[in-house]
């Protein structure tokens, strides 16, 4: 059997039923993954082999059950999982970033941990995150930052703030990689390391137990290595689904009846700055799904849509800190005293945050609403909106050293996707190309509030149209 990292969920849980693989030979594969990337990636702040072993142990022995006619565990069974440090998961400490573990309370299982652990899912350990996910630039002084395993030469960010997820992916070490997007959080990291990185609508699942950035607009999801992943990981969790193959063959079904899907490349400021060879990679995926554009259910068109909006909510997010005040409130009210200990990276940018109570908070929430109120005029001309998963080539960590150079690549890599998180629309970015430097550049798709599940089917579509038969994952 091939490395599990070259299988496709789907042929794993199938594997994994049949006795051609168990949970415990993922873990053993998955953990080697881990321990022999040279130079050493660093994706995990904490790697207990013990907890591992103990979890692969169950869910070897809830697939015999289901072999003697008790109920499946469900899909996710026997998958490795890592666990962004955001989220709470028993029997693992929690630092979110930070320099000391948090209390107890957040180290019960969070809502998707939860789900996941419930159908015997793998936690294999906690990845690194910015400290409390405040930047999309992935550096954390304190713990270490990983090294996005697209570059062996020079040692990268990997984008943040779910700075480990995307690397213990690319590195075979999780098949799934949980993290959060409040401003960018999965988006930016599967961009620059080459995965997929999906969030959902604003609201759709659950943050319970996820420390929280910003209660306004974190959404919890993941990271896989293909769509065609993410679409078995979504109907995996979803509570409106619960079985990925009647979900896989649903988005079959709509997609042959869907005809030409409408692409909307927006005329906005979001395009500022943007690298050549990254624009042009963007530009030829473009063109290369609206190749044939008569081919019935496989048929793309893009064209040029306003994009005023998405400027608009880009500046809001990145100007109005909003984010910053409901970062403090939370440390104010459950970590207190905390505020002095944070590095200057982050410390620094909350500490001019306007106060909760303040007119310019309260300003600041109205403008969030009454952006989000008006997303829909987007999609009026066309179904999805295509930018960028990033604009510039993730540079040296050692190039960021000083406040004013982190801050212009934050603000860079957060312009192009806040838009959607500030407007509560779910999104995803694919991998599509390289840039001059053998650098993945990614494809960020956007759709209107509450077409999740439309999403994925044209982010599956464009991926096997791009890849056109490229090397099979099953």
């Amino acid at each position: 059997m091939s490395h599990p990292s070259e299988i496709s969920l789907s042929a794993t849980a199938s594997a994994l039923r049949t006795g051609r693989t168990s949970p415990s030979k993922l873990l053993r594969a998955a953990l080697e993954r881990a321990r022999s990337s040279t130079p050493p990636n660093g994706a995990y702040k904490l790697l207990d082999e013990t907890f591992a072993h103990d979890q692969a142990e169950r869910a070897e022995a809830m697939l015999d059950a289901a072999r003697d006619g008790r109920p499946d565990p469900g899909p996710m069974c026997g998958i490795p999982v890592s666990v962004k440090d955001m989220y709470g998961v028993e029997g693992l400490p929690t630092f979110a970033g930070t320099t000391r573990r948090l209390p107890p309370k957040w180290e019960t299982d969070a809502w998707l941990v939860s789900v996941l652990r419930a159908q015997g899912a793998v936690i294999i350990g906690k990845t690194h995150t910015v400290e409390l996910a405040y930047s999309g630039v992935g550096i954390n002084p304190h713990w270490g930052t990983p090294r996005n395993p697209n570059d062996a030469s020079a040692h990268r960010i990997p984008g943040g703030s779910s700075s480990g997820a995307g690397v213990s992916l690319v590195e075979g070490s999780a098949l799934v990689a949980l993290g959060t997007d409040t401003g960018g959080s999965i988006r930016i990291p599967a961009s620059l390391t080459g995965t997929v990185g999906m969030r959902g609508t604003t609201g759709n699942w659950p943050t319970q137990g996820v420390v929280p950035l910003s209660p306004t607009l974190d959404v919890v999801g993941g990271l896989t290595r293909t769509v065609d992943d993410m679409v078995w990981f979504f109907g995996s969790v979803d509570p409106r689904q619960g079985d990925p193959d009647a979900f896989r063959q649903r988005l079959d079904l709509d997609d042959a009846t869907q005809g030409t899907v409408r692409i909307g490349v927006p005329d906005s400021d979001l395009w500022k700055g943007i690298q050549g060879d990254i624009a042009r990679v963007f530009e030829a995926s473009l063109g290369r799904l609206s190749a044939h554009a008569g081919s019935g259910a496989s048929a793309f068109t893009h064209a040029s849509s306003a994009g005023g909006l998405l400027d608009e909510a880009a500046d809001a997010y990145l100007t109005g800190q909003m984010v910053a005040t409901q970062c403090n409130a939370f440390l104010a009210a459950e970590l207190p005293g905390w505020s002095d200990l944070l590095h200057p990276i982050v410390g620094d940018r909350l500490r001019d945050a306007p106060d909760a109570q303040s007119a310019e908070y309260a300003e600041a929430l109205a403008l969030q609403g009454a952006l989000a109120a008006r997303a829909d005029t987007l999609f009026e001309d066309v179904d999805i909106l295509a930018l960028p998963g990033h604009t510039i080539s993730p540079p040296p960590v050692e190039t960021l050293a000083g406040p004013d150079e982190y801050r212009a690549v934050n603000t860079t890599l957060l312009r192009v996707t806040a838009p959607a998180s500030f407007l509560g629309l779910p999104a995803i970015t694919l991998p599509v190309g390289h840039d001059d430097l053998g650098l993945p550049v990614g494809l960020q798709l956007i759709a209107p509030a509450g077409q999740d599940e439309r999403l994925l089917a044209i982010a599956r579509r464009a991926e096997r149209k791009l890849t056109q038969k490229g090397r099979s994952r099953n």
